[in-house]
């Protein structure tokens, strides 16, 4: 299937590694010219490296903070220095600290609004007037299937990220008329470093695979799928969505 993606220039934020990076890499075997970024150098220069190697088409890598606004402000103009535009945008963050309210400090709730929030305002912000100038764009943000149902222990995500929600739904219909689509992805437990980490420190994740109908949790590639779909020109009539890629994890009918 021809999904429309050759040539289109795409940023993806948090790519050095996991789902990020799972995207670009997926963008990139479609023909997507990519602009990735990451704090790390040198698992950014691993990434991109690899990237090259899977597509056709150009791969910028950027260095930058996204929870701190001069970074995101830097990494956008950069972005449309080298490629005059962005087609694409996928929002992606690292996720904050676990915890239950009463372990989580103040600067931490600043630090999860700069990182959830935030970021996703300034990145779209940033590529909104070069979309609705060409009449043709999408926006996607990767959130967390606590947007939908709540994960014991994340206060911070289950909070803030839903704000990503309500952004992305009222863009939807701001936005319909230039012909871009916004929609949101919400990963389940997918074999990540952030999905070890959190099993590392809390053994009740390590169980959580009993409560997904599959039996086993997601691998970033075909979290990647779903989100190269939506960005996709086959995706044209799909707009103000949040799709969960969870292995049926979510209990809700709707």
């Amino acid at each position: 299937m021809d999904l429309g993606l050759k040539g289109k220039i795409a940023f993806v934020t948090a790519s050095s590694q996991g789902l990020g990076k799972a995207v670009a890499l997926e963008l990139a075997k479609e023909g997507a010219h990519l602009a990735i970024c990451g704090r790390n150098q040198k698992q950014l220069d691993l990434a991109k490296q690899e990237i090259d190697k899977s597509g056709e088409g150009v791969v910028i890598a950027l260095n930058g903070d996204l929870t701190i606004a001069s970074d995101r402000e830097q990494m956008i103009s950069k972005v449309l220095q080298h490629y005059g535009k962005v087609d694409i945008l996928v929002t992606n963050t690292g996720g904050p600290p676990a915890g239950k309210f009463n372990d989580i400090e103040q600067k931490e709730w600043n630090k999860a609004y700069e990182q959830l929030l935030a970021a996703p305002v300034s990145l779209i912000r940033g590529v909104l007037p070069g979309m609705k100038k060409q009449g043709w764009g999408r926006i996607i943000s990767i959130t967390s299937q606590a947007v939908k149902q709540p994960v014991k222990n994340l206060i911070l995500s289950n909070s803030v990220r839903a704000s990503v929600v309500g952004l992305s739904k009222t863009l939807a219909s701001e936005l319909g008329s230039y012909n871009i689509t916004v929609n949101n992805v919400m990963p389940g437990y997918t074999k990540t470093n952030r999905l070890k980490k959190l099993m590392k420190n809390n053994p009740t994740f390590s169980s959580a695979v009993n409560e997904i109908p599959l039996k086993r949790f997601g691998d970033p590639d075909e979290f990647a799928a779903a989100v190269t779909f939506l960005a996709s020109e086959r995706a044209s009539y799909i707009t103000g969505v949040s799709l969960p890629v969870d292995g049926g994890w979510i209990k809700s009918i709707l």
